[in-house]
This record gives C-alpha cells, structure tokens and sequence, in this order.
C-alpha cells in the first residue's frame, strides 16, 4: 500500500553523492547504452509536497531570517531535503522557498546535482506533471535552482535545466508523454520516466520506461532507473547488482516484471 504522502519520511541511510563526479562504476561511466531523454514527475518526485495544495502563494527565496515551522502540513524530515549549507564544490547552496505561511519549501537532497549531472552525461531532461497548479509549479523552478556546468557560474535556474520542454497541466501522462515525443522527435523506447504514482505506469503502452520512487529521486534511484531501462530494452549493462548477465545482454526474468520493490 502506498505510503500516505503527509506522514514524516524516513531517514535515507544510503550514502549520497554531492557532485556529478560519480564513480566509475556508475551507469553513466560504464559504456553501455543510456536514455535519450529523462522525464521527471515534480510532487514527491523532484520535491516532498503537492505544489497545488501544500503551498500557498505567493511565495520567495527564503531568507536567512525565516524559520523553518515547528509544525508542517508536509512534515517531511529535514534530512531528506537539500540542506541550505554550501556543498563542497564551489559552494553551490541549495535554494529554500517560503510561502505565504511561512511554510518552507525544496528539492529532495539529491535532485540539485542530479539536475545538474544528466545534462554533462549527455542526456535530455523534460517535466509531466499533473499538477492543477501549473503556474505556481513553474514560479517554484524559477526560484529553487541547480548547480551550474560551467565552472564560471554557480547555479542557473531549475527552471532553465529541462531542455526537453516542461509538460505542466492536469491530464492523463501519456499527453504528457506524447508532447515531449513530439517537441524532441526522441523514440518513447528511449524515454525514462520517474514518478511516484504506480498509475502512471500506463506510459509503458507507448514504449516509455517508468520507474517508481517512493521517497523522492536520488541517486540510487536513478542509477537503477537506467538499468532497468536497459533490462527492458535487452542492452548490456542493465543487471542488478550481483546478478549475471547473458551474451553480453541483461535477462529478463519473473522477478524483472516489476520494478517496484527495485525502486526502494
């Protein structure tokens, strides 16, 4: 059963990168096949709340000032958000947003960098949400922002990232899907997609990939993400970890039918 999105989130125990400087060993070094285009959910997806009911506009960067709630509608726990700090690669300092509450808002921890490594791997990134709140959702991108590629900037709008096109309007995903198919003339067999809603899995129709995140996208996720992109494509390099694959390729197997339980 679907955990209910207002309960606190559980602490993520996993290490987790900082920067786009990724071992060797990650999908993104390794040599095999990647996605052409990445497309990501935005509520408890890219950030821990619903953007059309947990905020109220209108809203702002945060102040040094501002405090953060002693009570929170989303109560989601702080580890799992971007912190504020500066990050040790040339001091890139997450954004905060504040709205007309006082209620803070943010990325999850991992999505900044994230944002910032799919591009220098060389891939697309495009935005289907469902949101009933689409210009509020853009006016979030604008605010929170990503670490810049280039060395001479330190963070460029979020907004700014997803070159694919951002598809931001109540509807069935696979509108969402078909509109990004036809901005960027990718095949839908060369699309991931992440969200956290197992309904939208009807993508996969089409060709479109899912993959499922209960607790927000991080690098794990997206690390298995690719992989099961390969699985489902039959490229190398999509086993899990420790297992084998065949002829060079990834097997499909019963226990590959859903990557659910591989998304947690």
């Amino acid at each position: 059963m679907a955990p209910d999105k207002t309960d606190s989130v559980a602490a993520d125990a996993s290490p987790s990168p900082s920067s786009p400087l990724l071992p060797q060993d990650s999908v993104f070094k390794d040599g095999h096949p990647l996605p052409r285009l990445v497309v990501f959910d935005l509520d408890y997806t890219l950030w821990p709340f619903w953007v059309d009911t947990h905020t109220t506009p209108p809203i702002r960067t945060a102040s040094e000032e501002d405090k953060v709630p002693k009570s929170s509608r989303r109560r989601h726990k702080k580890e799992k958000v971007a912190s504020t700090e500066p990050t040790a690669d040339g001091g890139f300092r997450p954004v905060t947003v504040v709205d007309r509450y006082g209620e803070t808002f943010a990325f999850y921890r991992d999505v900044p960098h994230i944002l910032q490594a799919l591009p220098l791997a060389g891939l697309k990134m495009g935005v289907a949400s469902r949101t009933s709140a689409p210009e509020l959702a853009r006016e979030m991108l604008t605010l929170l922002r990503v670490p810049a590629a280039e060395t001479s900037e330190k963070e460029k709008l979020a907004l700014k990232v997803f070159d694919a096109g951002l598809e931001i309007y109540p509807t069935n995903k696979l509108r969402h899907m078909d509109a990004l198919q036809r901005r960027t003339g990718i095949p839908y067999e060369d699309f991931l997609f992440f969200d956290d809603e197992s309904r939208n899995r009807n993508v996969e129709t089409v060709g479109v990939t899912m993959f499922l995140v209960r607790d927000g996208v991080t690098w794990d996720a997206v690390e298995r993400g690719v992989r099961a992109w390969r699985r489902r494509h039959g490229h190398s390099g999509g086993a899990r970890p420790g297992a084998k694959e065949k002829n060079g390729k990834a097997e499909s197997s019963d226990d590959d039918k859903s990557d659910y339980e591989y998304s947690y």
